[in-house]
């Protein structure tokens, strides 16, 4: 069984939020104060830095101090995924990144390891498996995350005589924006707002206040919208995805996480467990193709005498990742 076929209902869940900007645009104080309408208090949101500590000016901009971290080089998708699950450890509830572009573009980020290859072609196969591990962090976690994400004029120049404008455009993944929940561009330091991507029933909610801005009414209306919804065991939720992220690892992944499930949960999990199951062997299938022996290609060079045979590198092997088991797999 890959399918669990029921009837549709719309459950409460996480949102994840991206908004982007040009600098000055508004878009970290505008993430901030909706924040904090999702919360109780604000000792409940996070902010994940990569600006070099630009998230600490605004500690003073809510009625009281929300937690910090600082993320430097390098950007790679795995230190951005590590970090939401540090956060997630620490109890935070809405977590603020500012800002993602650099998993994308920064140093150490996705460009930085398609183009950082042995052969003349950029290798953007295992960029955007890094980038997909990113992903999977994000939209798998048990707190809300409001992504924000610098913006930029660009120029399309595939015609260099005649260049030609795209508009300003967020700087990340080609798709981040429709991955979101909800995702809105921002530009007059947070008085104007454009739609990329907003589901109908939040379009209400994603409106300017009459100062002009969007803030804490806007978190309190994303809540209310979660909470209208048919309420699911928050700790259900973070079993099921918690399975689902596993199973990237294969069975023995999967096995692993799901031998630390409560055993008053497992009967409830049992139809997610036998889903993820599936995904995990597909998981295990697609690694065993990928298991690929990379042949040398015949030189080119300058001066290579075809009369005289050389002997060919010794074939490198990729194997996957092997997971450790501690779940004895004939009782999974």
């Amino acid at each position: 069984m890959i399918l669990n076929i029921r009837q549709a209902m719309r459950e409460g869940s996480k949102v994840v939020i991206g908004i982007s900007g040009q600098s000055g645009s508004g878009k970290t104080l505008t993430a901030l104060k909706i924040a904090r309408g999702m919360v109780a208090h604000a000792g409940e949101i996070g902010f994940l830095d990569t600006e070099n500590k630009r998230g600490s000016l605004y500690a003073d901009e809510l009625d009281a101090p929300f937690l910090i971290g600082d993320l430097y080089p390098p950007f790679s998708p795995l230190r951005y995924a590590e970090a939401i699950k540090e956060f997630q450890a620490a109890g935070v509830k809405v977590l603020v990144i500012d800002s993602i572009s650099h998993e994308w573009e920064g140093e150490g980020g996705c460009i930085d390891i398609a183009e950082n290859t042995t052969g003349k072609v950029a290798n953007w196969k295992k960029a955007k498996a890094e980038h997909k591990k990113f992903m999977n962090a994000l939209l798998q976690a048990d707190m809300h995350i409001i992504a924000c994400i610098r913006a930029r004029e660009q120029v399309d120049f595939i015609n260099p005589s005649s260049p030609k404008s795209l508009g300003v455009q967020p700087i990340c993944e080609k798709n981040f924006m429709f991955e979101m929940t909800a995702s809105v561009m921002m530009s007059s330091e947070g008085k104007e707002s454009r739609h990329i991507k907003v589901p109908k029933d939040l379009k209400t909610i994603f409106i300017p206040a009459q100062d002009g801005y969007m803030g804490g009414g806007v978190g309190a209306g994303i809540m209310q919208w979660i909470g209208s919804g048919v309420q699911v065991s928050p700790e259900l939720i973070s079993w099921q995805n918690r399975l689902q992220a596993s199973a990237s690892d294969g069975l023995q992944g999967l096995a692993n996480i799901w031998a630390q499930v409560p055993k008053p949960l497992q009967k409830q999990l049992a139809a997610h467990k036998e889903q993820c199951k599936a995904s995990a062997m597909a998981y295990d299938e697609i690694a065993k193709e990928q298991v690929v022996m990379l042949v040398a290609v015949p030189e080119q060079a300058q001066g290579f005498n075809p009369v005289t045979p050389r002997e060919p590198p010794a074939p490198i092997i990729t194997k996957p990742t092997e997971v450790e088991p501690i779940c004895d797999m004939e009782s999974f």
